[in-house]
């Protein structure tokens, strides 16, 4: 099995002002970030926020109407061969040879890149493609046809992947299997993706970038972004309390009676909080008739962001 081993951090993607300009719509306006390596970042953001425009630039699909833009240090104007053999992209709608058999399919990709058949076979392990290899592509699930398109984009060893959405269409365990790949993968190269579902960034991600109608309206390291949570508790009492009773719970930030005998506690800790309400209600002879938490997400933080 391939090898990823952790190196220094380095710039690998760098984004300097990039517009796109489709007759009167701006799909990107005045854009900018970088990414670094070794890194994972999730690309976020609603239906026609920007994310495929700004993926197709980076990969030298589409040219920015104005702004540049570098991947490994390769200008994606100026220089887009240096570019495409750097990168490794897995669009959104994955474009295969329904026809032709697994090993096929990749056979015919790596003769672009003068590929081994050892690394070949390589690839087809790390993305799990093993059982499914001597089959032809249509015969595949929409899940195993993933792993054949990130099995493409790895085949010439790139130093940085671009990818459009790479877990539609698996089933459960298949995105663990994927998880945990596109995290091995992380520890060595760039990985910039796009997704719409949360968990997966959250469990996957370094760091997430939000695109909302072109801007960048957000960005954050994962790991900032949990110490910033508060935790909401939502507990009902058998009969009504004072607010200022309840605020003498440890890390109390705001005490809410929402309705009737229910309250919504905000705590400014990530510590569970439940044990220590219900201790409270215990030495206070109150009954809890419900007891729930309520984190702030970066599910939330989207909504807020791009609502």
């Amino acid at each position: 099995m391939f090898i990823f081993e952790a190196k220094n951090l380095s710039m690998s993607i760098k984004v300097e002002n990039i517009s796109k300009i489709y007759g009167n719509q701006k799909a990107l306006n005045n854009v900018s970030f970088t990414v670094n390596k070794p890194e994972i970042v999730g690309f976020l953001g609603p239906n026609g926020a920007g994310k495929s425009t700004m993926m197709k630039i980076l990969t030298t699909f589409i040219s920015p109407t104005k702004g540049e833009a570098e991947v490994n240090g390769h200008s994606v104007a100026l220089q887009p061969k240096k570019v495409q053999q750097s990168v490794g992209y897995l669009p959104e709608h994955n474009p295969l040879y329904l026809e032709q058999y697994v090993r096929e399919y990749l056979a015919f990709n790596a003769s672009i890149y003068n590929v081994s058949k050892a690394r070949r076979e390589e690839v087809i392990t790390l993305t799990g493609l093993s059982p499914e290899a001597h089959k032809k592509i249509s015969a595949l699930s929409k899940g195993y046809r993933q792993r054949v398109g990130l099995a493409n984009a790895l085949l010439h060893n790139p130093d940085v992947l671009i990818l459009d959405e790479p877990t539609t269409g698996l089933d459960p365990n298949q995105l663990v299997d994927v998880r945990q790949l596109i995290r091995q993968i992380g520890k060595e190269k760039t990985v910039f993706l796009s997704t719409h579902i949360m968990q997966e960034v959250e469990a996957m991600c370094d760091r997430v970038i939000i695109i909302n109608k072109g801007e960048i309206v957000a960005d954050k390291k994962l790991k900032d972004l949990r110490d910033e949570q508060e935790q909401v508790v939502i507990v009902e009492f058998d009969y009504r309390v004072e607010t200022a009773f309840l605020q003498r719970l440890p890390h109390v930030k705001t005490v809410v009676n929402t309705f009737d005998f229910v309250y919504e506690i905000t705590f400014s800790t990530l510590e569970d909080m439940r044990s220590h309400v219900f201790d409270f209600a215990h030495d206070n002879e109150l009954k809890i008739l419900q007891l729930n938490q309520k984190n702030a997400s970066l599910e939330t933080l989207f909504r807020e962001l791009t609502s």
